[in-house]
């Protein structure tokens, strides 16, 4: 028998029963589909998490109060000496050579009220170089001055989406604003930055850091944000940071974050969750491979006399296994074909339903799953092969 003939004598065993094979690939099409979107998702989640961080720049530091040990918490929390993050540390660290701003960050929620309308959104205490850190330029208005840090007016900026609530498509430059029942005059509104590890940046309004820390009975900041200058690498900032505050505060009582170390911790994140989510996949494989299995033992036992013949004829024993092998390798590959047209379909048809959704092919899991599908293929249909290989022909010749 030629290789030729080889193929295609299998081909057609495949082709003349086509609901079945069918539906034997269709165990291995649905593992590289699962593969596909789930790993799309994941791919496309890494990419929109990674744009989150860069879209304000990659020479942003975050200094946290406490100094965080392996199990994640800060040290002097238990007996409750961690000491707080002051205006004068903010100051400190504007006057280092390596650093252009420093701005401390708090976060809370509230009522912001204007006229009849009322809305709860996030209120966020901020200095007045903040716009700095979110690269607010092409902004209306203006940001916060620079008042005094402990005794500013009670000024306040908007977010977009949160405009739109409150005034609609009225300039709200000027109008008085109520922030749990405090008022503030509204002087900007920054442009449209959108959700930020699931918060909404655009649905806040920005007030003075004091103003927030009287309203909230704060005395501390959640985030000192430092920006060091461009030509100045990030470790020599890092350095730099730390000498001062260990100097201010007597010993290392704070937490140093870089956005290298947040990218790099996210990424060894979003890669266990692709593996895993690919792993899925790989089980739906797995029992496509039984199927496979399954399929070609039956197509044994059915062809027993069709075996018969073929070594009466002269096929060898290899011959007769590479014929079930190429069999069981073809309905891996139907899968295989079958599972990347539905998958590219349906990434394709969930972009157009939902334009905004993270995804992204993640080609390295794509490659893997086509080559496992048909490393499983190979696998599955080894022994129902070798099993038609060693039929005695004289006895499958007697087979009905």
């Amino acid at each position: 028998m030629k290789l030729q003939d080889l193929f295609i004598f299998s081909s057609y065993s495949v082709i003349s029963q086509k609901m079945r094979s069918f539906l034997t690939s269709l165990g291995i099409a649905i593992g590289v589909i699962c593969v596909i979107f789930l790993t799309s998702l994941g791919e496309g989640l890494q990419s929109y998490i990674v744009s989150q961080f860069t879209q304000f720049g990659t020479n942003i530091i975050g200094i946290s109060p406490g100094k965080t040990e392996t199990f994640g918490m800060p040290l002097g929390a238990i007996g409750g000496t961690v000491r707080p993050l002051t205006f004068e540390d903010a100051e400190a660290l504007e006057r280092l050579p390596v650093i252009d701003v420093a701005v401390p960050v708090s976060a809370g929620s509230g009522e912001i009220e204007y006229g009849e309308k009322m809305r709860r959104s996030l209120v966020a205490g901020t200095g007045s170089d903040y716009d700095v850190i979110v690269d607010a330029t092409d902004m209306l208005g203006e940001y916060l001055p620079h008042d005094n840090p402990k005794s500013p007016r009670s000024l306040a900026v908007l977010g977009p989406k949160l405009r739109d609530e409150l005034f609609g498509d009225a300039n709200p430059l000027g109008e008085i604003v109520r922030v749990n029942s405090e008022r503030f005059r509204v002087i900007g509104v920054l442009p449209s930055k959108g959700d930020f590890l699931g918060i909404d940046l655009d649905d806040a309004i920005y007030i003075p850091m004091a103003k927030f820390q009287t309203m909230f009975n704060k005395n501390t900041f959640q985030e000192l944000d430092v920006v060091h200058y461009e030509n100045i690498q990030t470790e020599e900032a890092v350095a730099s940071i730390k000498r001062l505050m260990i100097d201010r505060h007597g010993v290392e009582d704070i937490t140093i974050t870089t956005q290298e170390q947040m990218l790099e911790t996210l990424g060894d994140i979003m890669k266990w969750l692709k593996f895993t989510v690919a792993a899925f996949g790989g089980i739906s494989l797995l029992v496509g491979g039984v199927g496979i299995f399954t399929i070609m033992t039956v197509a044994v036992n059915e062809r027993t006399s069709e075996i018969g013949v073929l070594r009466a004829v002269g096929a060898s024993q290899k011959k007769i296994r590479d014929v079930f092998l190429l069999e069981s390798i073809f309905l891996a590959i139907l899968g295989a074909i079958l599972g990347l047209t539905i998958g590219f379909a349906s990434v394709n048809l969930a972009l157009l339903f939902y334009p905004d959704m993270p995804i992204a092919i993640a080609w390295d899991y794509i490659v893997y799953a086509v080559f496992i599908s048909l490393a499983i293929g190979l696998l599955a249909g080894f022994l129902p092969a070798r099993a038609a290989a060693q039929l005695d022909p004289v006895e499958a010749l007697r087979t009905d």
